[in-house]
């Protein structure tokens, strides 16, 4: 199963608040910059450990810089046998925008 769905920013909030993982793939700097509260930055090293530390049930949220690189990591993340993946439109951009209360640093 390859499929994942595109979803705003809001919907990813209400998921969030429904305890759903998110994983941040844009470089490290920028997400030790900030990111979304709670995310886990994720990248090639990183994702033996993810695949085998994350439940694959939990709905899990792909975030780049735009919304665009985010819809190859969640086809290959679904792909891999996570169940519910999204990418979130606009990526951390419209995230920030959006919802600054809910960034780290």
């Amino acid at each position: 199963m390859d499929e994942f769905t595109c979803i705003s920013s809001q919907q990813a909030l209400a998921l969030i608040e429904q305890g759903a993982a998110i994983a941040d793939i844009r470089d490290p700097d920028s997400f030790a910059s900030s990111h979304i509260t709670n995310a886990v930055h994720l990248n090639n090293d990183t994702l033996p450990d993810f695949i085998r530390d994350s439940d694959m049930d939990q709905p899990l949220i792909v975030c780049c810089y735009h919304g665009f690189s985010s819809q190859n990591a969640a086809a290959q993340l679904a792909h891999l046998g996570f169940d519910k993946v999204y990418s979130l439109n606009g990526g951390f951009e419209a995230w920030q925008a959006e919802h600054p209360d809910q960034c780290s640093r």
